[in-house]
């Protein structure tokens, strides 16, 4: 029965998601990254240097990030601020099972809309296994950024103004710039588990793969259980008598 009704939630999920005006924002970076490394790669195509600035620091730190702030918000974080959300937990559906639905659906899209152009890109500007390093590296991203970005829509009202400021202080300035930080990045993370394939110096992965996949599974499963009990916590209040 569980295993149904998570399958009717995601696919309601997946609907709502594409079919809100937001879904025109998932591909724009991911589109910008692929413009970007055609342009390059025909005006460059022997140097090498910019590669790793737009597949890695931009790719990880930009395209990334922001891809999974849009889908991750999207998918939970829309119904609660347009009240819609009271029908969902109106129904005797618990509420992790919601978070698991949600959250899949967050990040199978993050996958697709950046991980996809991550592999194109790297397919067109380095080598294949470069490519196939950046491609895991996006998959294990979108994974662990979600559970993040779905949490934050569930502890607050204003996920995307929150989220955007994790992403770029903490992610994009923080996690890449202060040692002690990367140890608590997502961005990181990702690159460190890219690299372990890619073997690309220029990704400046400060972590290594062990440390990037324990950390990374934790923060995941820590996100995750505090989204589901915030939800659990949520109460439906009728009309007073």
């Amino acid at each position: 029965m569980s295993a149904s009704q998570g399958r009717v939630i995601a696919g309601i999920t997946l609907r709502a998601t594409l079919g809100r005006k937001r879904a025109l924002l998932f591909g724009i970076t991911p589109l910008i990254l692929i413009g970007v490394t055609v342009a390059l790669q025909l005006a460059h195509p022997e140097h090498a240097n910019w590669q790793a600035a737009i597949l890695g620091l931009f790719g990880f730190t930009v395209v990334l990030p922001l891809t999974a702030l849009l889908i991750g918000t999207s998918v939970l974080g829309a119904e609660i601020d347009d009240g819609s959300i009271i029908h969902l937990l109106a129904t005797p559906v618990a509420r992790p099972l919601v978070i698991a639905a949600k959250y899949t659906v967050a990040a199978v899209l993050t996958m697709i809309f950046a991980g996809l152009p991550e592999l194109v890109a790297g397919l067109i500007a380095a080598t294949p296994r470069q490519a196939v390093g950046l491609f895991v590296g996006v998959l294990a991203g979108s994974l662990m950024y979600n559970a993040v970005f779905l949490m934050i829509s569930v502890l607050s009202t204003r996920a995307i103004a929150f989220g955007l400021l994790y992403a770029l202080i903490w992610e994009g300035l923080l996690g890449n710039l202060v040692p002690g930080a990367r140890l608590l990045s997502v961005g990181q993370y990702s690159l460190g588990i890219a690299n372990s394939i890619a073997h690309e110096p220029g990704l400046t992965a400060a972590l290594g793969l062990s440390t990037a996949v324990i950390m990374g599974a934790a923060v995941t499963a820590i996100t995750l259980v505090i989204a589901a009990r915030r939800l659990a916590s949520f109460t439906i209040k009728g009309e007073p008598a």
